[in-house]
């Protein structure tokens, strides 16, 4: 039974598992990954249960970040109201609290 996949290069291998070449290349080395020459150039081969794996967690990440978005969306329209409302209240105790004018003659 062959399994199915995708063939990589070592730059597209380190951009999806966010390590170094330097660190692919002693895994191709020491065997611990599979791979292929292809026209001089080595391939890593990622199974598709490994993408989708990667591919669903970077939807679950997304989905969470989207929603601390809202939340925090939230929490920004409640502190702007309060802030209006805080302004308001300061603005009407300044003006009961100023002393009254003065006539001046001419």
């Amino acid at each position: 039974m062959t399994e199915e996949g995708t063939w990589m290069s070592i730059l597209e291998y380190a951009a999806y598992r966010k390590i170094s070449i330097s660190t692919i290349r002693r895994y191709i080395k020491a065997g611990q990954i599979k791979n292929r020459k292809r026209e001089g150039k080595y391939e890593i081969f990622v199974s598709d249960l490994n993408l989708r794996a990667k591919e669903l967690k970077n939807e679950k990440e997304h989905l969470a970040l989207k929603l601390e978005i809202k939340n925090l969306e939230e929490k920004i329209r409640l502190l702007t109201e309060e802030n209006e409302d805080l302004r308001m209240l300061v603005s009407i105790y300044e003006k009961r609290n100023t002393p009254p004018e003065i006539p001046t003659q001419l």
